[in-house]
């Protein structure tokens, strides 16, 4: 049971719950590549480029082009979240908080849904034809810190290296930085320009879209061993999300607490990254 109801009580007088500050649900979902699997498991294949061999000489064999094929698994994880309220606690409320409870837990699945993609872009994935195979993000898909925040050199680095790979000017392409980079770019005199004056939202304070990224800010980006800001600018087919169990939220009655009403959350969700090329991280001092 939450110990800290009592705040709620009448002599508050209060007529609703105030959600403290939080980052409301997932803001990355929506960004990578999501598939509904059943199973504990699951492979995201990949198809590789091939080459036209000339035609050297008129009615010569058909030829065979062997398509590469690859795989990267990722291995689904279950999670969960529940609150009780006592009977006598909504005697002394002025409204019902199941509600309110269950946003908070909505709200806590989706952060958890964004730590676990943010872990896949910069963390180990697992190929070959089990997904036994470690992968590491190659040195070549990081840019150095070189002892400064984001730059706009990094971010035309960071497009260079996608645009090297051939990656699809057309798929969409995203920049998850914290507020700290922001407050970097809207510092930059090249950002602040009337020549860059594609930067939307400037004169409110946001980044919107940049270069071809857009922006999301999140307070939950990791940091390396050296203690930088992980920066990470993804494609939407460069990232996946497996949902097993999306989103289920029950509240009900627990006789074996008194018939308190208990909100209860619960998810299967996995992360990967799928395409190494397609992922880039950017070192920031902060």
């Amino acid at each position: 049971m939450s110990t800290q109801i009592t705040t709620a009580f009448v002599e508050q007088y209060k007529s609703n719950v105030i959600q403290l500050a939080q980052q409301k649900g997932s803001r990355l979902r929506d960004t990578v590549r999501y598939e509904s699997v059943t199973g504990k498991n699951h492979f995201f294949e990949r198809i590789g480029s091939t080459a036209a061999r000339k035609r050297t000489s008129r009615h010569s064999d058909t030829p065979r082009m062997d398509t590469p094929h690859s795989r990267r698994r990722v291995s689904l994880d279950d999670y969960d979240w529940a609150d009780l309220v006592d009977q006598e606690d909504k005697v002394r409320l002025l409204i019902t908080p199941q509600s309110e409870y269950a946003m908070a837990g909505a709200n806590a699945m989706g952060r958890a849904m964004d730590d676990a993609l943010i872990s896949a872009a910069t963390g180990n994935a697992y190929g070959g034809v089990s997904g036994g195979s470690t992968v590491v993000l190659p040195a070549g898909q990081k840019i150095a810190h070189g002892s400064a925040g984001l730059t706009v050199a990094k971010l035309l680095s960071a497009k260079e290296v996608l645009d090297s790979a051939e990656v699809d000017p057309d798929e969409p392409r995203f920049c998850i930085l914290a507020s700290s980079q922001v407050t970097d770019l809207l510092n930059t005199t090249e950002v602040k320009s009337s020549d860059f004056n594609t930067v939307k939202a400037l004169a409110q304070g946001e980044i919107n879209s940049y270069l071809g990224f857009k922006f999301i800010r999140s307070q939950r980006l990791g940091t390396d061993s050296n203690g930088n800001r992980q920066v990470l600018v993804y494609t939407s087919t460069g990232l996946g999300l497996a949902v097993g169990a999306d989103i289920q939220t029950r509240i009900s009655e627990r006789d074996d607490k008194n018939y308190a009403t208990q909100v209860f959350l619960s998810m299967s969700i996995g992360a990967t990254r799928i395409e190494d090329e397609k992922v880039v991280e950017i070192a920031c001092t902060e």
